[in-house]
């Protein structure tokens, strides 16, 4: 509910001493967002001109939570991204978080845990099961249960290196207008629903231009179809400024469902050598078709974004996410997450027939797992005896790491291509 508070209780150091104060927390409204753009603005060092302070549309795509002084300044803030990912081929409901930011001068004192706890706590009531987010420091995300389980990479390919000539037989290239907005995106979400992590990229934050446009940012978008007509990859991108030695073709998607459709896209962008030197690519954190033809070895990273997950709800988002169908088995354990309350405790996890559950164990599961290891696992980032190193994992025994390993952590790598 807007307006709702939670005080906070905040550790703050004077003269030596350990003194207590306390911040309201609550959702932000209209009349704060002027500070909290200003806050933003200080933290991540944007330009000072204040963008439209309120936007309809995007009513029910976030939520933002701020924490006040006592005095009712706001000094600190983040934004919960009403998200859902594919997980297991399912659409599971997520929060990103974004925005965070914290005052200067309270910086250290506990700020940040306050508003996100008050944040996970209430992406959690709405729904979300599973939270990630784009880190500028592990520690403190760490502190708060998550854990560093992929990088996004953007990297940077000599365009005379892309593979050059025409299209292969069967494929056909043409470039796109609005109206084929729709089909991209069920390439995109053929593409997603075959991996984890990736956003669904449905309505809210990315409802398509109604104005006959593009989406922002975006100068074209070159689609592959095959010899039936139907849409088999797509690329777009930015063409950006200039025609020497510096300039670059941006491509923030160039995805296909095909082999035949990827060379046809990349030798399309091959096209560019003459004005543009570089392509520079977002790369899915798995091989896919267009990873499989690109030259890796002359690649050179030109952006990396770490990026973090924890769980909301564990039981909701067992249930939720798909599992493969070739999986079945149980295995105990006991979640430490001393955030999140309703994760923390003894569970048995049950996958059988691409679907799974997790339940109270009965008794107390000789395996310990901490939630940042259960995060590692979940989106097949590590294995059991890698979290034992790492001191994730304690007690149990051989049988244990096994289950963990053949059930929570069968899903197969995951990762994100959307920044927030």
């Amino acid at each position: 509910r807007a307006g709702r508070l939670r005080r906070f209780p905040v550790a703050a150091t004077a003269e030596g001493c350990e003194t207590a104060r306390v911040l309201d927390i609550r959702r932000l409204e209209q009349a704060d967002l002027d500070a909290a753009w200003q806050l933003g603005r200080l933290a991540f060092g944007s330009t000072q001109q204040t963008p439209p302070a309120h936007r309809p549309d995007l009513d029910g795509c976030l939520v933002r939570w701020g924490g006040f002084d006592e005095s009712g300044r706001l000094v600190a803030k983040a934004t919960d991204l009403r998200h859902d990912q594919w997980w297991g081929g399912r659409v599971v409901p997520a929060s990103g978080v974004a925005g965070v930011a914290v005052e200067p001068e309270q910086r250290g004192r506990g700020a940040t845990r306050s508003v996100m706890t008050a944040l996970l706590e209430g992406a959690r009531d709405r729904g979300a099961v599973v939270a990630a987010l784009f880190c500028t420091s592990t520690a403190v995300y760490r502190s708060l249960g998550f854990e560093a389980c992929g990088v996004m990479r953007d990297v940077d390919v000599p365009t005379a290196l892309l593979p050059r000539g025409a299209a292969p037989a069967g494929v056909r290239l043409r470039p796109a207008d609005a109206g084929d907005l729709p089909a991209v995106r069920a390439v995109y979400a053929e593409i997603g629903r075959a991996g984890n992590g990736l956003l669904t990229r449905h309505g809210g934050l990315f409802a398509d231009p109604t104005d006959g446009t593009l989406p922002d940012g975006i100068d074209g978008i070159t689609l592959a179809e095959d010899a039936g007509g139907a849409l088999v990859g797509y690329a777009s991108w930015q063409r950006g400024r200039g025609y020497d030695d510096s300039s670059v073709i941006t491509v923030p998607d160039c995805l296909a469902l095909t082999g035949d459709a990827a060379l046809a896209l990349l030798a399309s962008l091959g096209g560019w050598v003459s004005v543009a030197p570089t392509v520079r690519f977002r790369l899915p954190p798995w091989v896919d078709a267009v990873t499989a033809r690109l030259p890796l070895e002359r690649t050179r990273e030109h952006r990396v974004d770490v990026w973090m997950h924890r769980p909301l709800d564990v039981a909701a988002a067992v249930a939720a996410r798909g599992w493969p169908a070739g999986v079945a088995g149980s295995v105990a354990f006991r979640l430490v997450d001393p955030l999140l309350g309703g994760n923390d405790g003894g569970w048995r996890l049950t996958l059988e027939d691409g679907s799974g559950r997790l339940e109270p164990a009965a008794g107390e599961p000789a395996a310990v797992l901490d939630v940042r290891g259960w995060s590692l696992l979940w989106c097949g980032s590590a294995r059991a005896a890698q979290l034992r190193q790492a001191g994730f994992l304690r007690g149990g025994d051989a049988a244990d790491d096994a289950g963990l390993d053949a059930l929570l952590g069968s899903g197969g790598p995951s990762g994100l291509l959307d920044y927030f």
